[in-house]
């Protein structure tokens, strides 16, 4: 019998990919940036940006609020990104 709650194996935070949603001129932006960048150069993750003004999905599914962080394409956080908290996500 399998047990109730299986854990599917960890994925190397190298393999991770971390996005940043936002918009030129946001500080709040601008702050998550510098943390993504900090955590990303720790643990080997990826990460981009992407400018919600330039892409008519993103400002439809995240306009009020970003700045937003996907990891792996899927929403981790938004307006404020805890470092500690995306560590534990990108597996590290």
């Amino acid at each position: 019998m399998a047990p109730l709650f299986s854990r599917s194996p960890r994925k190397n935070p190298a393999d991770r990919m971390v996005t940043l949603v936002g918009k030129p001129g946001c500080h709040l932006c601008d702050d998550a940036q510098a943390v993504i960048e900090k955590v990303c150069a720790e643990t080997g993750a990826s990460w981009e940006k992407k400018d919600i003004t330039e892409d008519a999905e993103l400002h439809r599914k995240y306009w009020e609020q970003i700045p937003v962080i996907l990891v792996d394409g899927a929403q981790h956080d938004f307006w404020r990104v805890d470092p500690k908290r995306l560590r534990t996500a990108l597996g590290a």
